[in-house]
C-alpha cells in the first residue's frame, strides 16, 4: 500500500451526485429499477450508478421487504430521484408522461417471480410490472429479470414461471452461481445486457469475427517469438460492437490482455492455432463483417527445436515468413466484409496512406493505418481509416479508433 500525506483529493469537476460517463449506450433513456425482498438488494446502489455511466436515467421502485436491505437514502443518492414504495394518486406505476423504455427487477425473488407469472398485483413491484407487460406488448418497453435466491427454491414452479415468462418475451438474466444460489451478476454484465436490449444499432443482430492480440510462434517446448501488442484495441472494438447489440466473436492471442467474461472469446496460444481457429471461425459460421487487428506473427522458425534447449550456448535460428492470413481469409471467404489494419514505422505520413490504399487496391473494403512515429499530445495511438470512397478519416486514441470503425460498419449495407 502507498503511503499518503494526509493530503486532500484532487479537485473534480464532477458533483456529488454525478457519475463519469464511460458511454452513452444509454443517453436519454428512463430505466425503472425494481427491487425486491432479497440481500441481493444491497447491491441495487450500485447497479443504478453503474446504468448512470451509460447515460441512463434511473428511477427505484422497492418493495417493504427490499428496504430491509438497503435504504431508501442510499438509492435516492445514488439514483438523484425519490424513490417510489407505494403507489399514490399520481399513478406511477402506468408513468404516462414519462415513460420508461426499461424494467429491470433485480434481484429479482421467487415470490415476485411467481407472481408475475401468474398475473398477480398486489403491491407496487407486482403492479408496476403488470403495467409494464401492457406496455412490452404493445411495443413501447422492455422487462428485464434477475432471478436470485437460494438453490432449494429452485423448483418446478420457479422453472415453469421463467419458462413463460421467457416465452412472453422477458428477458430473463442468467444468474451468477455461487455457494449453491443464483446470485446478482455482476453489474457491469447488467448493464451490458440492459444496453444489448435497447439498442437501435443497425449492427444488432449482425455477426462479426474480431481478432486481437500477439500470435506467438514456438521456438522451443519452453520459449516463444512474440512482440509487444496487447490486444486492448480488439477488446475495445468487440466491446462497442457487444454493446450496440452485434453478434461478436473475439480470437485473442496468448499473452495480450484478458477480454471480459462477458464477450464471447477465445484465447489461442500460437500463430498456428490462431490461424486455424480463425478459418475454422469463418467456415463455421456465417459471419458477416471481420476485423482483424490482430498482430499476426510475420516469422516463424524453419524447425521448432525439440524439448527445452539448454541455455549459454549460441543459436542460430533460421525464420521462414508466415502464411498471410488475411490474404487466405480474403481468398477463401470473399463475400467477408474485412477490415484490415496496416502498421509502419521509419515511414513519412503520406507513405503510409499510400501503403494502405494500395491494400484497398487489394480488394480490401477498408484499412486502419497507422505509425509508431505518429502520437497524440499524451501519447495516444493515431489511426487513420481509409476506404476506397472517402478521405481518411484521422482518429486519436484507441476509443475513438473503436468508436470510429464501429460507426463506419453501421454505414454498411450487409
Amino acid at each position: 500500500m502507498d503511503f499518503w500525506d494526509f493530503t486532500p483529493p484532487p479537485a473534480s469537476a464532477l458533483g456529488d451526485h454525478e457519475v463519469p460517463l464511460e458511454g452513452n449506450h444509454l443517453l436519454g433513456k428512463r430505466i425503472a429499477l425494481l427491487i425486491t425482498g432479497s440481500i441481493a438488494a444491497i447491491k441495487a446502489p450500485l447497479l443504478a450508478r453503474s446504468l448512470r455511466r451509460q447515460g441512463a436515467e434511473v428511477v427505484v421502485f422497492a418493495s417493504p421487504q427490499a428496504l430491509r436491505y438497503t435504504t431508501i437514502e442510499a438509492l435516492e443518492w445514488s439514483t438523484t430521484h425519490p424513490v417510489i414504495t407505494q403507489l399514490t394518486s399520481k399513478a406511477e406505476h402506468l408513468s404516462d408522461n414519462h415513460p420508461f423504455a426499461l424494467y429491470l427487477v433485480a434481484p429479482a425473488t421467487y415470490n415476485t417471480i411467481n407472481k408475475f407469472r401468474h398475473g398477480i398485483a398486489d403491491g407496487v413491484i407486482t403492479t408496476t410490472l403488470a403495467s409494464a407487460l401492457g406496455r412490452k406488448e404493445r411495443g413501447k418497453a422492455e422487462i428485464m429479470l434477475a432471478p436470485t435466491m437460494h438453490g432449494s427454491l429452485h423448483n418446478g414452479i420457479l422453472t415453469e414461471s421463467l419458462k413463460t415468462l421467457a416465452q412472453m418475451g422477458i428477458k430473463i438474466l442468467t444468474p451468477r452461481e455461487d455457494y449453491g444460489k443464483h446470485n446478482l451478476p455482476p453489474e457491469n454484465q447488467i448493464v451490458v445486457e440492459v444496453c444489448r436490449t435497447l439498442s437501435q444499432s443497425p449492427l444488432r443482430g449482425k455477426k462479426g469475427l474480431i481478432t486481437a492480440g500477439p500470435t506467438p510462434v514456438p521456438l522451443d517446448s519452453i520459449r516463444r517469438l512474440t512482440n509487444r501488442f496487447t490486444g486492448q484495441l480488439g477488446i475495445e472494438i468487440t466491446k462497442e460492437l457487444y454493446f450496440r447489440g452485434a453478434e461478436v466473436y473475439l480470437i485473442q492471442g496468448r499473452g495480450g490482455l484478458i477480454p471480459p467474461e462477458y464477450l464471447p472469446h477465445q484465447i489461442v496460444e500460437t500463430y498456428k492455432d490462431y490461424y486455424q481457429t480463425v478459418i475454422a471461425q469463418l467456415r463455421e459460421h456465417k459471419h458477416q463483417f471481420g476485423i482483424f487487428s490482430a498482430a499476426v506473427a510475420d516469422y516463424q522458425p524453419e524447425k521448432v527445436l525439440d524439448g527445452k534447449t539448454p541455455s549459454g550456448n549460441r543459436l542460430n535460428i533460421p525464420l521462414v515468413p508466415t502464411v498471410k492470413v488475411i490474404e487466405a481469409i480474403r481468398e477463401k471467404f470473399s463475400d467477408l466484409y474485412m477490415i484490415i489494419f496496416k502498421y509502419q514505422e521509419q515511414v513519412s505520413h503520406e507513405r503510409l496512406l499510400e501503403i494502405a490504399r494500395e491494400r484497398l487496391g487489394k480488394g480490401y473494403q477498408t484499412v486502419i493505418a497507422n505509425r509508431g512515429e505518429e502520437q497524440g499530445e499524451n501519447g495516444e495511438q493515431i489511426a487513420y481509416l481509409l476506404t476506397s470512397d472517402q478521405d481518411p478519416e484521422r482518429l486519436v486514441g484507441k476509443r475513438a479508433i473503436a468508436l470510429g470503425i464501429v460507426n463506419h460498419l453501421e454505414t454498411i449495407t450487409f
